[in-house]
Formats: structure tokens, C-alpha cells, sequence
């Protein structure tokens, strides 16, 4: 009966464990997916205009090659190729900018005298001024068109591959370490400052500062992968992190490093001398040193993304930057607050010592948070996107609704949590606690005493018997002797006893007599067995988590306070993932504008190509995934077919009966093999149902390229069919 009882207390206390870990592993699993299907950050600066115009023929062989970007670039040695028919880099020089400033929107390089006639490739790469790596390749010739060997399928790997997949989960780590960081102090310093004597709380504020430490280290290894394209390798490159310590976004990391070290310090002071200080003025001095320092500290680790990322490049950068600090620091409030308020909730070690005027002291940070949150939040957007339309037609834009719609979530269950926090009871008294401990060990004493007198029934009990009477008394004697049936195995009657000298032991340890602490109890009911020791002080951690779990979760109001907390951070969560893809993505304003922009005119002496070329390419592709409804027609047309030129595709799917099909994902890439180029992925938008449009396709080479259409039309199912298409110069 005991057994079955016992298992079923355990039972119970697996659920919730197990609860937890289902939803931790859930949101786990969903950031993979999220940070694992990211594509490589987008352009950030866009191409204007080049000079000789791309695709362009012209008479007499330029000087000079001249790029022109929608926002200031950092160049390196190697940022622009320009390679004859054969390969060879006819480019003399070092890139520069053609203004001679070093954040100059503009890229040169100058060509060597004497170029023949022929097609010529210009493969350039630089960094975005908000840190995100661009590349890309364009053509012009001299005289006229002719074949190249040209390879530039280097260009396409810059920003992607495994280097661009950890340096987004590098990214990922430092918001997370930062909002914990932050947030975990502001909690512990402002709210619940006997909180920061707990070991559980001074882990979760020195992990945050650990993983942003790690995070800023990574990211300064994988910066020189990441920008450059190469592998893995150049994270241990130290010429190649150095040329990156010494760019604006390395910069930025190292100054980081420095802050993070100052952290360090801070962390030291609230974890020893402000928690040791008894002196109430002397706690207050010291309270404002350290709100000070700390503030400092938390600016200025968050000026450090400012200064490098989004914040940085654009119209009013000098408001924006600013407003972006208070953004990230707002961030970090809340949702390391929020994470730190889950854990003291959570731990049935630090649940009961939790004060009702704690949580409604974060409850009122976090809604200033939040309402600051709010504000630079829509200045962002604004700035970000430009128009309503930019919502809708780019992936920045789909990226912030998505977010939106998450902070809406997360302000919702705020409200829900905020109705339980003012209605939060206080703590079970400790005193209450003490009292009940004391008549259940005066209980104990007394029924000891009795057992002790009776010697005569004290020699006719069996070990066992002896050792059930030291733990609870003449009553645990008798349920000892109705629970030994015949056939019971040894094993069932040492488990018995142990339990019950366990809770003897437990009483006797709350007793205030001498030398009658838990230790010397558990080993008298042991009778000197250690094995059976160790069984009954196991016994007694038990019993002590249950009566800490008792006392943790004997207000209602904090059990659901605890929950939609719990629902709150797993929200937080996924909205730092999809806010870490969101910096890394084109901001819609810069998209837009992208799009808006006209052809390049030719320059002096060039001429346009050959007005011969067909209009447009037209396929019929047939399809099968293999699955129930998998079968169809896919009707792709290419125009214009020609080389350098902003192409749009649009595809149609539709079944055997002529019926759209609206499959879930739709993914089209272009091959140039007989370059090996590629393959190049072409953005694909849905239209309306069973209809897609890609825009702005520009393939830089003439020749046979190979189009791989993948279509998917359920979770498993899903077909990738090739055709070649011919473009033109």
C-alpha cells in the first residue's frame, strides 16, 4: 500500500516536470526551425547604379569600374573582381570609395590599360553599414558580347552556409544573455533585493552575463566567415579577425567585451557587498552607486548594437539611434525580468520567500517597459518600412506583423498576470510554519517516550518493529505489525521503516533538545546500517520538497500567476527569434526603393544589347510529389529572357483538371553550369490561388541555365523538376 502511495506521490511530482520539459523542448524545436530556415541575410545596401551600365557594349575600354550602393559600404582588398573572358582580374589597386570617404556609398577599382574586346564580369562583395555582408555580379563588354569562363559562385555564398546559420544563432544567444542580464539585475536590485542572496537567482544573472559574453566571442570569430563567404576555418584566422576588429561592427563587439567586463564588476558588488550590508544607509549609498553604474553599463552594451545595425544607416540616424537603446534596454527589462520572476516562482526553494510587493514592483516596471517598448517600436516601424505597402510586399514587413501580432499576445497574457498579481496573498508566515513544526516534533517526543517505556514489548519486536517504534511510536509499531503479512519479502518492510524513521527523524530534527538534531535521530532509527542511513535521510529530502512545494503553491492566486508567466516567457521566447531575423533581414524601406529603381542608362560610348532576343520564355513543367492530390501542370514564363536585366516570373499550378493548385511552398533557384554558378534562389511571392510572382530575377550570364522548381504540396510530400531555360545577352 505504502509503495503504491509512494509511487503515486511521484507521479504527481513528474507531471509538472514533465510539462515543462514538453514546452521547453516545443519552443526549442520551433527556434531551430526558425533560426534553421533562415535564409542568408538580404541585401541591406542595394545596387543603384554601376558605370560601365550592367550588360552594357561599349566602343572603348573604361578606366575605371564605379559601383554606387543606396547606403555607405566597407570595402576590403578584395571587394571587387574585374575579370576578363579567361578569368584573369584585369582590376590594378585597391578598392575604394570614389569620394575617398571611408563610409562613402560608392565602389571603385582601376582596370589595366590595354583591355581587348570581349564580355567582362565584375564580382564585388562589401559590408552594409547596419554590419549585413552584400555581394553580387554584373557584366559589361568591350566591343562586343563574347563567352566567359567566369566562375562567380563564390559571391552567392557570402552571407549564408554554416558560417551565416551560427553567427544568427550567435546573435540569438547575445539578446538572450543580454535581457537576462539586464533584466535578472533590475529584478533582484530594484524589485526583490533579498532575492539576490539566493543561489538560483545569482545563476540566472550570471548566466545571462555568460552567455553574452560567449555569444560576443563567437560572433567576433565568425564575423570574417560570415562577411567573406569562407569556411568555417577563418573563425581561428587571427589576420582575418583582426581586419574584422578592425572594421565599425568589431568595433562595436570589442567595446562590447569592455562593457561586459565593467558587468562583471557590478555583478561582484550586488551579489556581495550590497547583499551583506546591514546598515540601512549604507545599503541605500551603495543601492544608488550601483542603479547608476548599472545603467551605464546596460546603455552602453546596447549602444553597441545600435551603432552597427539598423539603427545606424538611414534617415534620422542621429534620433534613431537613441530610440533603438532604449528599445533593446526596454527589452531586456521585461523579458529578463519576466524570466527571473518565472524562476522565483518556479523553485519551491524561493517561492515562499517571494513578496507580494516584488512582483507588483516589476508589474509596474515591466508596463512602463512595455509602454516604452510600444513607443520606439512604432518610430522603428516607421522608419523601417515607409509605406503600408511595404508591410505586405516584403519580408521585412511580414516579419513585423508577425511580431506585432506576438507583442499583442505578450501584452495580453501582461494583463492577465497583472489581474493575479493584485490579487496575490502573501506568503505562508514563517512563524506559522515554525509553530506547526513544533507540536508535530512535541507530538513525536511524547510518543517516543511512551514506546521507550514499555521494555517488555520493546524485546519482543523484531529489528524492524525496533526500528518503526524510534521513528513515530507505539502507533507506527502497530501499523508495522498490520502491515507485515506472511510472505512479505524484507525488502517491502525496509522500505516501510525507512519511510517512517524518516519522518521520525524529520521531527526529532525540528526538536530543540541537545544533541537530537536530524543526523543523530536518523542514525539511531537506523540502528548503524548506513545503507539504510542514506535510505532515510533520502526519505527526508523527499518529504522537505513536498512541504516546500506545499507551502509554494498554497495561495491559488500565485499558481496562476505562475502560469501566465510561464505562457508570457514562452511567447518572449519565440518573439526574440523572430526579432533576431528581423535585424538581419532588408529593411522594407530599402526593399522598396529597391524595386522603384529604374535601369541604369549606359555609359558614354555604350550601347544597349540586341533588340533580337525573344520577349519571354514560356514552360510547361508536369509535376508529381507522389502524394494524394500531388499531381499537376506547373505554366512558368521568364520576362524578360536577358542577362542583367530585372526579370519577373509567373507561375501558375494547376491539377489535371485545370483546378489551381495552392500548394504550401512554392521554391524556384536558377544554375548556370556550364559556369558553375549557382544556384541562385528566386524570392517567390503568392499572388492569389495557385498563382506565384517572382521580381527583380537577374541573372548576370548569357547561356543555358538550369530552373529547379520545387513544389510541396503537404508536410511530406513534395517534387523538384528541372527544365533549361536560354538567356540572352
Amino acid at each position: 500500500m505504502n509503495r503504491r502511495l509512494s509511487a503515486r506521490r511521484q507521479e504527481r511530482r513528474l507531471v509538472p516536470r514533465r510539462a515543462a520539459a514538453a514546452l521547453l523542448a516545443t519552443l526549442g524545436a520551433l527556434v531551430a526551425v526558425l533560426l534553421g530556415t533562415a535564409t542568408p541575410a538580404s541585401a541591406h545596401a542595394a545596387l543603384l547604379r554601376t558605370d560601365p551600365a550592367d550588360g552594357s557594349v561599349v566602343q572603348t575600354a573604361p578606366q575605371r569600374v564605379v559601383l554606387t550602393f543606396s547606403e555607405g559600404v566597407l570595402l576590403s582588398a578584395d571587394s571587387l573582381r574585374v575579370l576578363d573572358p579567361q578569368g584573369v582580374n584585369v582590376a590594378v589597386g585597391t578598392p575604394a570609395h570614389a569620394d575617398g570617404k571611408d563610409s562613402g556609398s560608392t565602389a571603385t577599382v582601376g582596370l589595366r590599360t590595354g583591355l581587348g574586346n570581349g564580355t567582362y564580369t565584375v564580382a564585388w562583395k562589401a559590408v552594409s553599414q547596419d554590419s549585413h555582408p552584400v555581394a553580387g555580379a554584373f557584366t559589361f563588354s568591350v566591343g562586343a558580347p563574347s563567352k566567359t569562363t567566369v566562375d562567380v559562385s563564390a559571391e552567392a555564398a557570402v552571407g549564408g552556409g554554416a558560417a551565416g546559420t551560427l553567427y544568427g544563432v550567435a546573435r540569438y544567444v547575445a539578446y538572450g544573455g543580454f535581457a537576462l542580464l539586464v533584466g535578472g539585475c533590475v529584478f533582484l536590485s530594484v524589485c526583490w533585493p533579498q532575492g539576490a542572496r539566493l543561489r538560483p537567482m545569482k545563476r540566472l544573472a550570471a548566466g545571462g552575463w555568460v552567455a553574452l559574453v560567449a555569444a560576443t566571442i563567437a560572433l567576433i570569430m565568425l564575423r570574417g566567415p560570415y562577411a567573406n563567404g569562407t569556411g568555417l576555418g577563418d573563425a581561428f584566422d587571427l589576420d582575418v579577425i583582426r581586419t574584422q576588429l578592425e572594421t565599425r561592427p568589431g568595433a562595436a563587439l570589442v567595446s562590447r567585451l569592455l562593457l561586459l567586463a565593467a558587468a562583471a564588476v557590478f555583478l561582484a558588488v550586488l551579489f556581495g557587498s550590497f547583499t551583506e550590508r546591514e546598515d540601512p544607509e549604507e545599503r541605500a549609498d551603495l543601492a544608488w552607486g550601483l542603479g547608476i553604474g548599472g545603467s551605464v553599463v546596460a546603455v552602453g552594451v546596447a549602444a553597441t548594437w545600435a551603432m552597427a545595425e539598423h539603427a545606424s544607416v538611414g534617415i534620422q540616424r542621429k534620433v534613431a539611434m537613441p530610440v533603438d537603446v532604449v528599445h533593446l534596454v526596454s527589452m531586456a527589462v521585461w523579458l529578463g525580468g519576466l524570466v527571473t520572476l518565472l524562476t522565483a516562482l518556479s523553485l519551491p526553494s524561493t517561492a515562499a520567500t517571494l513578496e507580494r510587493a516584488a512582483v507588483r514592483r516589476f508589474s509596474t516596471i515591466a508596463l512602463t517597459a512595455i509602454t516604452a517598448l510600444v513607443g520606439t517600436g512604432t518610430y522603428q516601424a516607421w522608419r523601417q518600412i515607409g509605406t503600408w505597402r511595404a508591410f505586405t510586399d516584403t519580408s521585412y514587413g511580414r516579419l513585423l506583423l508577425i511580431k506585432i501580432g506576438l507583442v499583442c499576445c505578450l501584452v495580453g497574457t501582461a494583463w492577465f498576470s497583472r489581474r493575479w498579481t493584485r490579487s496575490l496573498g502573501e506568503a505562508v508566515p514563517a512563524a506559522v510554519t515554525a509553530g506547526k513544526a513544533g507540536k508535530a516534533a512535541k507530538v513525536g517526543r511524547q510518543k517516543a517516550r511512551e514506546a521507550g517505556q514499555d521494555a517488555r514489548a520493546q524485546a519482543r519486536r523484531t529489528p524492524r518493529q525496533a526500528v518503526v517504534a524510534a521513528a513515530g511510536g507505539p502507533e507506527a509499531v502497530a501499523g508495522a505489525e498490520g502491515a507485515q503479512e506472511p510472505g512479505q519479502g524484507a525488502r517491502g518492510g525496509t522500505d516501510d521503516a525507512a519511510d517512517a524513521a524518516a519522518g521520525g527523524a524529520a521531527g526529532a530534527g525540528d526538536s530543540s533538545d541537545a544533541g537530537s538534531g536530524p543526523d543523530a535521530a536518523v542514525e539511531r532509527a537506523a540502528g548503524g546500517d548506513p545503507r539504510r542511513a542514506a535510505q532515510l535521510r533520502r526519505q527526508q529530502a523527499v518529504r522537505a520538497a513536498a512541504r516546500e512545494r506545499k507551502v509554494r503553491d498554497a495561495d491559488p492566486a500565485r499558481v496562476a500567476l505562475r502560469r501566465s508567466v510561464l505562457i508570457e516567457a514562452g511567447i518572449a521566447v519565440v518573439l526574440l527569434t523572430v526579432t533576431t531575423i528581423l535585424t538581419g533581414s532588408q529593411p522594407g524601406r530599402a526593399a522598396e526603393e529597391q524595386k522603384n529603381l529604374a535601369k541604369a542608362p549606359a555609359a558614354p560610348g555604350a550601347s544597349a544589347p540586341a533588340a533580337t532576343a525573344p520577349q519571354q520564355v514560356s514552360l510547361s513543367i508536369p509535376f508529381d510529389t507522389g502524394g494524394a492530390g500531388g499531381k499537376g501542370t506547373a505554366s512558368l514564363t521568364l520576362a524578360p529572357p536577358r542577362a542583367g536585366q530585372d526579370a519577373e516570373v509567373h507561375l501558375e499550378l494547376a491539377d489535371p483538371s485545370g483546378k489551381p493548385i495552392k500548394a504550401p511552398e512554392v521554391r524556384l533557384a536558377f544554375t548556370l553550369p556550364a559556369q558553375h554558378l549557382g544556384p541562385l534562389p528566386a524570392k517567390v511571392s503568392a499572388f492569389t490561388g495557385g498563382h506565384w510572382i517572382a521580381t527583380g530575377v537577374r541573372l548576370p550570364l548569357a547561356g543555358t541555365w538550369q530552373l529547379a522548381l520545387t513544389v510541396r504540396t503537404s508536410d511530406i510530400d513534395e517534387v523538384t523538376v528541372t527544365r533549361n531555360v536560354q538567356i540572352t545577352s
